[in-house]
């Protein structure tokens, strides 16, 4: 299933296989009994129970409203009032905090009203417990107001307006939803029979999500929180010292905790396996999906947040970000549509200009691994889904416009040039890759090795079909030039926005691009003739060129080998990768080593406490990669042509070597 095409089939499985809405419907059925107390029979308090509750300080409005587990314990109940109905468990086992520290399960000092708390629970001074099911093992200690009033779908059936605030992108929320998902929905505006059947399926989450008790699961914990209304908070989530969790769902399990901690506020959201959400941070109207977060004072408003994304002192207000964009610092960013992530955005970024002096209907798709500098400004409406992994420099301000030239660097222009506005900025195709591989090949690495999503697809790796696509179009369209001048804008090619291309950029770009699609290729080439050569297919390795496949990663590779290489030859095109890999890993290794002799110029003891470039750790596993292509592609010609041994080979390993 490609998601971006069918997003009906998620939501359909979600409907049959939730175990959140398995838990809905379990407490709907039976007030919560099973789900807190299991199967057994529940009784009446005896009147010595009754004298022995009312020794201890406890009262009820109609103790035969109140049923009990066999083995209940009156002893282990104190100083509580309890109205209305309520179910109470055996509570045997001490309840565990943490840090080896236990006190005795039960209820002390509280005021419950038609609650149902399970086995060995612990509710400890807590002002009102009331319409909650409060799962075997659970904490709730030291609480205000844990209510649930009225009926509640804990935030889910409701509608996010991404992009545009006035609407035209809303996308329905069920709680195990992902980035993918929502993003499908919302730019697929003219499928409208789909979107209505979408719509449906919603609504009817919505209805299997009703409720009109609360739910604390099983071993979770809530703490020193003033208020807590109509949630879900799933198996071992956490609220500690939050101010405040409303109408939400918090999925959670034992290996990936749920948090909303220190001052945090939710209201009105889903929080996904892993989340957490921390230090003042407010969460409002909006989807956090696994593995992301907001902390210190960030503000997540109608927005969805992609698997490990963070928020971080900053504003994101109807946007939809995707996995790993880095938001740590305060800027703004409003009505983005950035399901690709992969990006950052520094301090001062100004990306919300989504009025036009009238209404709030404008909206910026920043595209894959965008890096928004500090202090840029970005006017709306923008996109630059087309132009991956570029640069906005500090300070710069964007028109609106379309930009269409993949890895680029967008600067202030250094000279003013006739017919050019002052307004215009300077663009430097492929700059990303001529001037700045190290950063790239860095967070590329860093993105697998921190994915903690277990149950969305993040496609991690930088050079793959959709990007080496885009680089083939934007090398396609500089090669296409007519006539050639000194200066370029929009009408001369298009995808340039509202910036300008000197030539002297031009052909630099072209073979940046050129070199790196082409390495993809090889590299691809290099990975089929492995697999085939382990597994005893020597012929069908020389033959991989001119054999078309269903394996489409490959035969995209394939084509760009026979069809823009003009390769035909195995070993001719394997022979050209090692000197290849060498020359990135010397470009990775001159990007880093830039940064070391403009800091050893400016600062004097700067070689004390930085890393030089040739120890850099990452500098030195991408040697150590090249190098060992390189061993490859030496072993794999051997293997084609046995009679060709000694020098050629060894020049090819003798080519990566530093």
């Amino acid at each position: 299933m490609n998601p971006f095409t069918d997003f009906l089939a998620p939501v359909r499985s979600a409907l049959r296989n939730s175990d959140f809405l398995r838990a809905v419907a379990e407490v709907r059925g039976d007030g919560g009994k099973s789900l807190a107390l299991g199967d057994g029979p529940l009784r009446c308090l005896t009147a010595t129970e009754i004298a022995c509750l009312e020794s201890l300080n406890n009262r009820a409005d109609d103790w035969s409203r109140v049923r009990v587990v066999e083995d209940f314990d009156p002893k282990t109940v104190e100083a509580s009032s309890f109205h209305g109905d309520v179910k109470l468990g055996c509570f045997t086992r001490p309840a565990r905090l943490g840090d080896g520290l236990t006190l005795p399960s039960g209820i002390y000092r509280c005021t419950v009203a038609n609650c149902v708390i399970g086995n060995d629970a612990l509710v400890r001074d807590v002002r009102l417990l009331a319409n909650y099911v409060v799962g075997p093992g659970a904490l709730v200690l030291d609480c205000g107001c844990i209510t649930c009033e009225g009926t509640t779908t804990f935030g889910t059936g409701a509608a996010l307006s991404l992009g545009p605030e006035t609407g035209g992108r809303e996308v329905g929320i069920y709680a195990e939803i992902d980035f993918a998902i929502a993003a499908a929905v919302a730019r697929s505006r003219s499928q409208k029979e789909r979107l209505e059947k979408y719509r449906q399926a919603i609504a009817e989450y919505g209805s299997l999500a009703a409720s009109s008790r609360g739910i604390i699961a099983h071993d979770a914990l809530v703490r020193n929180t003033p208020q807590v209304r109509n949630c879900y908070v799933g198996p071992a989530a956490r609220i500690d010292g939050a101010t405040m969790v409303a109408d939400s769902t918090l999925l959670s399990s034992a290996e990936e905790p749920t948090q909303v901690l220190s001052g945090a506020a939710v209201r009105g959201s889903v929080l996904q396996w892993g989340c957490r959400v921390e230090t003042m941070a407010v969460v409002e109207g909006s989807v956090l999906t696994e593995h992301s977060h907001a902390e210190r004072h960030g503000q997540v408003i109608g927005s969805l947040i992609g698997p490990n994304t963070g928020v971080a002192e900053g504003e994101v207000t109807a946007s939809l970000l995707g996995p790993f964009v880095g938001f740590h610092h305060q800027a703004l960013l409003i009505a983005a549509l950035w399901p690709e992530g992969k990006g950052n955005v520094a301090y001062g970024a100004n990306v919300g200009s989504n009025h036009t002096s009238r209404v709030p209907d404008q909206e910026f798709w920043p595209g894959e691994g965008l890096f928004l500098g500090l202090g840029v400004n970005v006017r709306y409406p923008a996109d630059f889904s087309r132009s991956p992994y570029s640069i906005l420099a500090t300070g710069v301000s964007t028109l609106p416009q379309k930009l269409a030239f993949p890895f680029s660097l967008i600067n202030k222009p250094t000279a003013a040039y006739p017919d050019v506005s002052p307004a215009f900025n300077e663009i430097i195709p492929a700059w990303v890759l001529t001037d700045d591989l190290y950063m790239l090949k860095r967070n590329e690495a860093k993105f697998q090795q921190r994915n903690r999503a277990r149950r969305t697809h993040c496609a991690l790796a930088v050079f793959r079909p959709e990007t080496v696509d885009l680089m083939r179009d934007a090398c396609r369209q500089l090669e296409s030039v007519e006539p050639i001048q000194d200066v370029y804008l929009e009408h001369d090619l298009p995808g340039l926005g509202k910036n300008f291309l000197r030539e002297r950029q031009r052909h630099p770009a072209i073979e940046a691009y050129r070199f790196f699609i082409q390495s993809y290729a090889l590299l691809g080439l290099k990975e089929q003739v492995g697999r085939l050569l382990r597994t005893g297919n020597p012929e069908a390795a020389l033959n991989l060129l001119t054999a078309p496949t269903d394996e489409e990663v490959w035969e995209h590779q394939r084509q760009i080998l026979t069809d823009d290489m003009g390769l035909n030859d195995v070993v001719v095109a394997l022979r050209q990768l090692p000197d290849m890999v060498r020359e990135m890993a010397r470009d990775i290794e001159r990007s880093k080593a830039k940064d070391d002799e403009r800091g050893r110029r400016i600062l004097d003891d700067y070689a004390d406490v930085h890393v030089a470039a040739a120890e850099d750790s990452f500098v030195q596993q991408s040697w150590h990669e090249a190098r060992q292509i390189a061993r490859d592609v030496e072993e794999y010609v051997a293997q084609l042509q046995p009679q060709e041994t000694g020098s050629s080979a060894t020049l090819l390993f003798a080519t990566v070597d530093k």
